[in-house]
């Protein structure tokens, strides 16, 4: 990934504050007021090293439930602070700070902030502070990570989602580290799609549930975004290489046909078969209604950590497998350099009841929904 725009780019100016070339700086960056008139501000790291180089945004807290970002960048900074040996980290641990205070996946005007960027300094709360986000930080860098678990009653397999269309952001994705890459512009108004198309190459992590800091989900984050800044040369040392690495260029949502209590027979991070049993749907008393099946061969992105299903519900989340389902289950098994990857996969599984098919209980029949 060439360094191409950063000697082309003014000195930096972030929230009023000029950023000199070896400095690290804590700062507010003022976007609203409380009722009493109070300023309402974003607080941001901005790192720089002592010589020129690229400018790296890393952002969490879009959606101010999902907490596994903000311990990845309190980690990132403070437990082992980062040692750049040229460009600038502006590190933003916090974007939505209204949700943040009421664990809240959204702003006071019930809007989605990951669906209004760029945003406009006279639109809405929501729509004001993406502008500011925008205009203060993402349009000031060369390239961008951005973290994120998936929404309430859900949980992610980690991986790395960006346009694989766009070479610097495909590189950006392998250089992270993580063994899934989905491919993806990302929606609408996201700040991933929007700082793309404005030219800066942007990945996103998906990784674990709200409302919490999972361990090994920071260390995965850490190593990802450490291996980034390696890449880039802002950073000495080599990257450290993942043991496998695959990209998902398509997936499937299993959702469920009939309301009830599901029991789960696969965990987040599984390889599966076309047409294996994902789950039981019961009753309250314990009687079948139907199966849930795969309907292709792939890998469990994504599932509900709700036992509990209506009609219509996305249970799972299935990418695509993107080469032969044995080899791909071959490499994501083996122990060689894999601690962490089989670590994550029992982590996120402790929450969910995860069953083996009972005897006489097919594991490849029965009816499917997918969506």
């Amino acid at each position: 990934m060439a360094d191409k725009k950063s000697a082309r780019k003014p000195p930096l100016k972030i929230a009023g504050r000029r950023i000199k070339r070896g400095e690290t700086h804590d700062l507010r960056l003022h976007f609203s007021e409380s009722y009493t008139g109070l300023s309402i501000s974003v607080p941001l790291r901005v790192i720089a090293a002592p010589k020129r180089g690229p400018v790296v945004f890393m952002t969490a807290l879009v959606h101010g439930d999902e907490l596994n970002g903000l311990g990845i960048l309190r980690e990132l900074l403070l437990e082992q602070p980062l040692n750049l040996t040229r460009g600038t980290v502006i590190a933003v641990p916090a974007v939505n700070v209204y949700g943040l205070e009421t664990h809240s996946r959204y702003l006071p005007d019930r809007r989605d902030l990951n669906r209004s960027f760029p945003g406009t300094s006279s639109g809405s709360l929501s729509s004001r502070l993406a502008r500011t986000i925008f205009e203060e930080i993402i349009s000031k860098c060369d390239y961008g990570i951005d973290f994120h678990t998936a929404a309430q009653g859900r949980t992610n397999f980690p991986n790395v989602r960006g346009d694989l269309s766009n070479p610097d952001v495909r590189n950006l994705a392998r250089a992270f580290g993580a063994g899934l890459i989905v491919d993806g512009e990302g929606p609408e108004g996201s700040l991933r799609a929007e700082a793309v198309r404005a030219g800066v190459p942007t990945i996103i992590l998906e990784a674990g549930e709200i409302w919490k800091i999972e361990p090994g989900l920071v260390e995965l984050g850490v190593r990802g975004a450490t291996n980034v800044l390696k890449r880039l040369n802002m950073m000495d040392g080599d990257p450290a290489d993942p043991p496998f690495q695959s990209l998902i260029r398509r997936s499937v949502w299993v959702r469920a046909d009939r309301g009830g209590v599901l029991k789960y027979h696969v965990a987040p991070g599984d390889v599966v078969k076309q047409d294996q049993l994902l789950a039981v749907n019961l009753d309250i008393f314990g009687g079948e209604q139907n199966r849930l099946m795969s309907p292709v061969d792939g890998v469990i992105l994504g599932m509900s950590t709700m036992p509990l299903a209506k009609p219509g519900d996305a249970i799972f989340h299935v990418g695509v497998a993107p080469e032969a389902i044995g080899r791909l289950e071959k490499r994501m098994s083996r122990p060689k350099g894999q601690a962490l990857h089989h670590q994550i996969r029992e982590n996120l599984a402790t929450n969910i009841l995860v069953k083996e098919p009972d005897e006489g209980e097919p594991a490849d029949s029965g009816t499917t929904s997918a969506g």
